[in-house]
């Protein structure tokens, strides 16, 4: 090549315009491509979905009829259930019986206060950067219970007892779920850590403490808690229905916590226990500042799933007597005035406790994201 060819080469360079980018192919997006993706992606996923399509079209139109085209909701008695429909009057009728049990009416805003006040303190401490919040945390893991306590049983400032055989309906259930959660979760730390421990006599208790109560399902610890607790009990010391029921869920909820925690301190790596050995720390302040903290939060979503089994195992304590949400559902149902429509009082029933789990399990995701719980880099 000749100077004079490479001067022109390097004068005029040639340049390449890239061609504009197509636009993807219509049925490769949008819900055309998202239908071809996941429902319709082999001869398979697409019998499926036919059949799944299939069996909506049995199952919701029917039931959408019977619960909402042609209920009853309006009335008072039974004569106005005669659509063919669900008979929602059955369970206006026993809102509050199945909300307080037979807790007296005149009552029934101490309940509300307490469960009130439960909320709010909640919610706030669920708010970021609010003042007081480690406070309002205190209030709620220390004081709150016995709050809820007098507030409920009464006896003090003027107010009426009412005894725990009163309590009842979905007030119960939130008692019985709520303490179980609370105090089941410090005594399942302890037992976690217990396990883990070298001093073998403390290692062997908490041991044959957790298999022996994973081992029995939760009806037989219930019926432990109420015929055999009263025989380990000074004379003249004794604990009434209730009580019995909710030391038996919170020892049974902490067994199981203590086996979720225990993986969560078996996932954090060996280097964080020798950092903090390193950093001089004692056993008590690395667990509280380096280890629990990471091991807790890799343990989010077990915890949760935990927490929501055990709301839903409160409708058990019916066998030993106490009327719960589903026991109230029963006992409506029983009435000779309203034989056929128990069915109602079991959705309304099933709705509750859907709203609850759901919201439960909602906030888990909330927090897993919040905290990164998947160590997302």
């Amino acid at each position: 090549m000749t100077d004079t060819t490479m001067r022109d080469f390097k004068s005029d360079p040639i340049v390449h315009t890239p061609s504009p980018s197509l636009p993807p192919p219509s049925s490769s997006v949008g819900v055309i491509g998202w239908m071809r993706r996941n429902l319709f992606s082999s001869p398979i996923n697409t019998l499926l979905t036919v059949l799944g399509l299939y069996l909506i079209y049995l199952i919701v139109p029917p039931l959408f009829n019977w619960a909402f085209w042609n209920a009853d909701l309006a009335g008072d008695s039974r004569e106005f259930c005669d659509s063919g429909g669900a008979c929602w009057v059955f369970v206006k009728i026993r809102l509050t019986q199945f909300l307080y049990g037979f807790y007296p009416e005149a009552e029934r805003w101490r309940p509300n206060l307490a469960i009130g006040l439960g909320l709010v303190a909640l919610v706030y401490c669920l708010i970021d950067g609010v003042p007081w919040r480690k406070w309002v945390a205190l209030f709620l893991l220390v004081l709150y219970p016995f709050v809820t306590y007098f507030l409920l049983s009464g006896g003090v400032f003027d107010m009426p007892l009412v005894e725990t055989s009163k309590w009842g309906g979905l007030l119960l259930t939130i008692v019985i779920a709520v303490t179980g959660i609370v105090f089941s979760f410090p005594i399942g730390i302890l037992l976690a850590l217990g396990r883990r421990s070298n001093m073998p006599v403390v290692r062997m208790l908490c041991v044959g403490f957790i298999e022996f109560v994973r081992a029995v399902p939760l009806i037989s610890v219930l019926f432990m808690s109420l015929v055999i607790l009263p025989l380990f009990l000074p004379e003249g010391v004794t604990f009434d229905q209730l009580l019995r029921a909710l030391i038996g869920v919170t020892l049974f909820s902490a067994a199981y916590t203590a086996e979720t925690v225990r993986g969560g301190l078996q996932a954090i790596p060996r280097g964080q226990y020798e950092a903090a050995d390193a950093m001089g720390l004692s056993y008590w302040k690395s667990m509280r500042l380096i280890v629990l903290p990471q091991a807790l939060k890799v343990v989010i979503p077990a915890l949760v799933s935990g927490s929501i089994g055990l709301f839903k195992d409160t409708t058990l304590v019916l066998i030993i007597g106490l009327t719960d949400l589903l026991a109230m559902v029963q006992l409506a149902a029983a009435d000779t005035g309203w034989i056929g429509y128990v069915k109602e009082g079991y959705v309304f029933a099933a709705a509750l406790f859907f709203v609850f789990c759901f919201g439960m399990s909602r906030y888990s995701m909330y927090l897993e994201r919040k905290l990164h719980t998947g160590h997302k880099r």
